[in-house]
């Protein structure tokens, strides 16, 4: 899962920062936030939040959604989260190849944190039918995590982006709103996190 309008228990399924307009504050991405997916591949998720919804409306379904999302389990090819793709390209001794100049920013949730936020939402009165997005605040530019991926020697190279169109320069969860009604924060940190993964990548080859 990789979002924005990430966790959100009016729907579940996908996560979904790229529904989402552009942010420049640091003050981040809240409930009431205007949408605006820029390529198809964020109008399918604005299309299936929207399904999703419609069963809350029309059945009185509960359902939950969260940020960038990483972990263990997450696959690493080319369509998967930029976690797992740098943490499994370090761990072969491949380069790590950063779209475009690698100022763009991701708020990025370890996946524990992410199951805990979902039955915490999920057990909530409060939390049915509500807009929550579930992040932690703080967001890490894509040079930035490389560097912190990249064991000693791994080369860090620039790309030609491929869709610069739909790059989000920023995304950054305003967590507010979730923490007041749940009363925790996120806990693992990226550098906890990408240990986590690196040792979890590890074990499984």
């Amino acid at each position: 899962m990789e979002a924005c309008r990430e966790t959100d228990t009016r729907l579940g399924l996908v996560g979904t920062c790229m529904v989402y307009d552009m942010v420049d504050s640091g003050e981040g991405i809240d409930e009431d936030h205007p949408m605006k997916p820029a390529s198809p591949y964020a109008g399918t998720k604005l299309a299936a939040e929207n399904l999703a919804e419609s069963y809350y409306h029309g059945y009185g379904l509960p359902v939950t959604r969260p940020f960038n999302t990483y972990g263990p389990f997450q696959k690493t090819g080319i369509a998967s989260g930029v976690v797992s793709i740098f943490t499994n390209r370090d761990i072969e001794d491949e380069p790590l190849k950063i779209f475009g100049d690698g100022a763009q920013t991701r708020d990025l949730m370890y996946v524990t944190d992410t199951a805990r936020f979902i039955v915490d939402a999920t057990f909530s009165e409060a939390a049915v039918g509500e807009v929550i997005n579930a992040g932690t605040g703080s967001d890490i530019s894509i040079n930035e995590l490389a560097e912190l991926i990249a064991s000693e020697g791994t080369e860090i190279s620039h790309v030609e982006h491929h869709h610069p169109q739909s790059e989000l320069q920023r995304l950054l969860c305003n967590p507010e709103k979730a923490n007041e009604l749940f009363g925790r924060e996120p806990e693992v940190s990226p550098e906890e996190g990408v240990d986590r993964l690196r040792k979890w990548l590890r074990e499984k080859s």
